[in-house]
């Protein structure tokens, strides 16, 4: 079976989109000439790429590995064509989410700037982080996990407690600590229900069979926060996320720690593993 580079590519970029849309105006082709294309890649491989869940479209396992070799060759072929021309090495690909960035990164991507590394930065959930680091459109990531894959390279950056935020004259601020019963009857502000963080906490509470109830969901650390100072309810979040003096940081006693993991493919080169050493 031959595999030819045109086809590599156009896959390669489509698993980094997972979108027909933005793959084809980045490869400069119609949507439905990548779409045939990549059905008759399926064809010759005797194996599904991709599937659509929802409005999502997500790799298959096959999908996956494709994407990675995809990946590696074009990387194998731009280092061979540096050792012609000597054209500048590309720059490499963090992905992380935007609290990642927002909260935790900041001092870190300086020094890596610093050391003249040339960085594209992508964001992404847990999910999509993981899925970019496998199929090697991104060369590191960053995010938070509760148990670390067998199959990526995971290193600890930090961990954090996971922390009620209330407003200064909510009944719970003058707690040192507080139980998930202390939330009883208490009207939360949450992430929507396909966020990790939201179905882990509502698995902890109805664990203890703590009532309560949606004050509001909203998307980002940041937005939370605001709704929390506005007095609409309180809200737990990861202890890495800044507040102001109006909200009081309160630790979860009964809530597992938030671990937050650089994360890359077993094979990577000198490049990545100093992108690796600078972040952590």
């Amino acid at each position: 079976m031959e595999l030819v580079a045109e086809d590599l590519q156009a896959f390669g970029v489509f698993a980094r989109h997972r979108n027909f849309t933005r793959a084809a105006e980045e490869l400069h082709v119609s949507q439905p000439a990548l779409h045939i294309r990549i059905r008759k890649l399926e064809g010759r491989l005797g194996a599904q790429l991709y599937v659509k869940h929802g409005r999502q479209l997500l790799l298959t396992g096959a999908g996956e590995r494709l994407a990675a070799f995809a990946n590696d060759t074009r990387d194998r072929t731009a280092d061979f064509l540096r050792t012609l021309d000597a054209a500048p090495p590309r720059p490499l690909v963090l992905v992380a989410g935007s609290g990642a960035y927002l909260y935790l990164l900041g001092d870190s991507l300086k020094r890596v700037l610093s050391r003249g590394l040339e960085l594209r930065l992508r964001t992404a959930d847990a999910a999509g982080t993981l899925a970019a680091v496998r199929d090697g459109s991104a060369d590191v990531g960053v995010t938070a996990l509760g148990v670390p894959p067998d199959d990526l390279e995971c290193t600890l950056l930090a961990k954090f407690p996971q922390t009620l935020i209330v407003r200064n004259d909510h009944r719970l601020a003058g707690r040192r600590t507080v139980r998930l019963k202390d939330l009883q009857d208490e009207a939360l502000v949450v992430p929507p229900k396909d966020r990790p963080h939201r179905q882990q906490l509502e698995r902890s509470l109805l664990d203890q069979g703590i009532r309560w109830s949606v004050a509001v969901e909203a998307e980002g650390w940041e937005l939370l926060v605001h709704f929390v100072r506005l007095g609409i309810g309180p809200a737990v979040v990861n202890g890495s996320v800044r507040t102001t003096a109006a909200v009081r940081k309160i630790p979860v006693k009964d809530l597992p720690p938030v671990r937050y993991y650089v994360i890359t493919r077993p094979t990577r080169d000198e490049r990545v593993d100093a992108l690796r050493k600078a972040l952590t």
